[in-house]
């Protein structure tokens, strides 16, 4: 298993729009595995597959305290959702940014398994509101995108002085 490189915004490559998977095989779970292990390691709570610039529809998340809960969803797609939760995000890809965003409180997913088997999952709450950022980052958006023009400007400068102290 692999720590992959987890690109930062504004990287264009985040914008991309990410695949079906079509086949679940031995590199789909190497890239479930590498994933994890990449999410863990940040540390984060939830990874798109976008994030570390491989454009295929998978998610892989765990909101556990005790980081053994992992969640593997391939082609997820949101079923129903219903109520609003305005929630405290944050993302790997933003690093030390975290801003409210209005999110659906409860969705119904269909996915694909890391062995390819369907399955429908009823979230609420933070694992609700972290499925639907994933997912966004499979259709190239980051949830910053959801602010005014103004925090998205400010947002970006204060990254490029993260990455200039860095340096």
């Amino acid at each position: 298993m692999a720590i992959l490189p987890i690109l930062r915004y504004p990287d264009p490559r985040l914008h991309k729009i990410a695949a079906k998977v079509t086949r679940v095989d031995a590199e789909v779970r190497k890239l479930i595995k590498d994933m994890a292990k990449t999410m863990y390691a940040a540390p984060g709570i939830g990874l798109a597959a976008t994030q570390v610039d491989i454009h295929k529809r998978v998610i892989v998340l765990d909101i556990s305290e005790t980081r053994d809960q992992l969640h593997v969803f391939i082609n997820p797609e949101v079923l129903e959702s219903s109520g609003e939760a305005e929630c405290e995000e944050g993302c790997l890809s933003v690093p030390g940014i975290y801003e409210k965003v209005r999110r659906a409180q409860r969705v119904r997913v269909e996915a694909l398994d890391a062995e390819g088997k369907r399955f429908v999952l009823e979230a609420e709450g933070l694992l609700a509101v972290c499925i639907q950022h994933e997912m966004d980052h499979l259709v190239g958006k980051v949830f910053v995108e959801y602010l005014s023009r103004l925090k998205q400007q400010r947002i970006v400068a204060k990254l490029k002085k993260q990455v200039r102290q860095a340096m």
